[in-house]
């Protein structure tokens, strides 16, 4: 029964927390968005105390259900291992292996070190909820945007609209390269070793193992009762049963009670203990901890579901359209963020290159950056769209605190992220004799005004009041000048308030 419920319960999370990345209508964040949020590596960035105190709490008391059913890396290793039994024709294919310490508390102590330096971009390779954050939005959305494309395809086929297509295309080559990288060596891992990342890699198992080790609720094997099948060991997906000396490793073990399942004797059981170690239950002791068996996994399915408390895509240009020659990136020097980052610094702090905001921003804005000191992490360009003041949906759904949310489009429009510079040799008044005024007419604050052009008194030209820019590009992105536009955006160090 426990087994069971861990099972539902973690395809339940593992589930919605990937729509989360998958979804670009936002419907499934507007209900699930707080699961994004009590992953253990953003509640520390956000410095969300309830959070982390919850998760530490959870762990002390039923050891590490965290990994086996919140962290969506985990339940995925989890598939693979699966799979892989299937595979072979056998579940149990698992053997004990030694606590590898010096990599365990290696990694641990790289990763705290990388974070403190502020090398995020770095130290987040390795965390779980930004790894796998990043294998869904590069490798899995693609795919599931092709397929809701070939839905909407045979739906307007027969008169149906029910689906819209989407825009498929590549952010970022350096992101799909560490994302393909992750998922080969984690598959390879879990394939062949179940938990094998979790257990010597993965700095919030490490983490959370510390915590574990005194767990009040953890198996316990009864030595009067065990017959040395070891086949629970066999079983054992984080290879943490030493069955000839009947003792189990609790900061490895994930709590995913496949033991418990696979003990044909009933010699182990999840029950209430003291000490580091425990002891090992008498028969009766065992039969009576059933009950307390499923009380305590019950409670805890309930404290992780109290933790919790749409924009459509804009629609694409009909078909006919003469087709533009694409833009190139503009020569500014510091690529701005989005509202709500409060400065350049602060966002790079906080953020974990999960890649949830590139994922749900309707506009395109947001790609991962390829530069090194902040790779993968979201920076903005405007070439296929711009921040539009309504939209505050980066800021919902970032769960570290790095873009801090923005309440209203008023706030929003407050907030100066930088400002446009004009380029008047690019602007086609001046290079072609003809009139525009793109910028001008889409500017959403009314921070550019045509003035007449210094050689032509017939023509204007744009002039921006850079106290009034918001740095939304708007005017960027509207601008017909190829390749590079005639006005783009240079991005403020720290954001300001007009």
């Amino acid at each position: 029964m426990l087994r069971t419920i861990r099972i539902v319960a973690a395809v339940l999370f593992f589930t919605l927390i990937t729509l989360l990345f998958l979804d670009f209508t936002g419907a499934v964040h507007t209900w699930f968005g707080w699961m994004a949020k009590i992953q253990l590596l953003p509640a520390v960035l956000a410095l969300n105390v309830a959070v982390i105190a919850g998760l530490a709490v959870l762990t002390l008391l039923f050891g590490r259900v965290y990994c086996s059913v919140i962290c969506p890396l985990g339940v995925f290793q989890d598939i693979v291992s699966w799979l892989s039994g299937r595979r072979k024709g056998k579940k149990n294919h698992f053997t004990y292996k030694k606590e590898m310490k010096w990599l365990r508390y290696g990694m641990l102590v790289l990763f705290i070190l990388l974070l403190v330096a502020g090398l995020n971009a770095i130290a987040t390779l390795i965390a779980p909820y930004s790894a796998y954050g990043r294998i869904v939005t590069s490798l899995f959305a693609p795919v599931y945007g092709w397929c809701n494309n070939l839905l909407a395809a045979i739906a307007a086929h027969f008169g149906s609209y029910a689906f819209y297509p989407t825009e498929v295309w590549l952010k970022s080559l350096p992101v799909l390269l560490v994302a393909l990288a992750t998922l080969i060596v984690i598959v390879v891992l879990a394939w062949r070793g179940g938990r094998t990342w979790c257990n010597t890699v993965c700095p919030v198992g490490t983490t959370l193992g510390l915590l574990s080790r005194f767990a009040l609720f953890r198996p316990v094997i009864d030595t009067d009762k065990c017959v040395n099948c070891s086949l629970c060991g066999k079983r054992c997906k984080a290879s943490c049963i030493d069955t000839k000396n009947h003792a189990i490793d609790y900061s490895r073990c994930v709590a995913c009670f496949d033991c418990i399942e696979n003990c044909s004797s009933h010699a182990i059981s999840y029950r209430l203990v003291r000490g580091k170690k425990g002891s090992a239950p008498t028969g009766k002791e065992t039969e009576r901890s059933h009950d307390a068996q499923r009380r305590a996994f019950l409670a805890g399915t309930a404290l992780l579901a109290g933790a919790a408390t749409v924009e459509a895509k804009k629609k694409k240009l009909a078909e006919g359209v003469a087709a533009l020659q694409e833009k190139t990136l503009p020569p500014r020097e510091v690529t701005p963020v989005p509202a709500g980052a409060v400065s350049r610094k602060h966002f790079y702090q906080h953020c974990t290159a999960c890649q949830l905001c590139v994922s749900e921003c309707p506009n395109d804005v947001l790609r991962p950056s390829a530069r090194l000191a902040t790779l993968m992490q979201p920076e903005m360009h405007f070439d296929k769209g711009f921040c539009r003041v309504e939209c505050t949906r980066c800021s919902e759904v970032c769960p570290t605190g790095a873009i801090r949310l923005v309440e209203s489009a008023a706030d929003k429009s407050a907030i100066q992220i930088g400002h446009a510079v004009v380029i008047p040799e690019n602007c086609v008044a001046s290079r072609d004799g003809v009139s525009c005024g793109n910028c001008a007419r889409h500017c959403p604050v009314g921070a550019i005004t045509m003035v007449p052009a210094p050689d032509n008194d017939t023509l204007r030209v744009p002039a921006v009041n850079p106290e009034q820019c918001i740095g939304c590009g708007a005017c960027e992105y509207h601008c017909p000048a190829r390749p590079v536009s005639a006005i783009y955006v240079e991005g403020h160090d720290v954001h300001k308030e007009r």
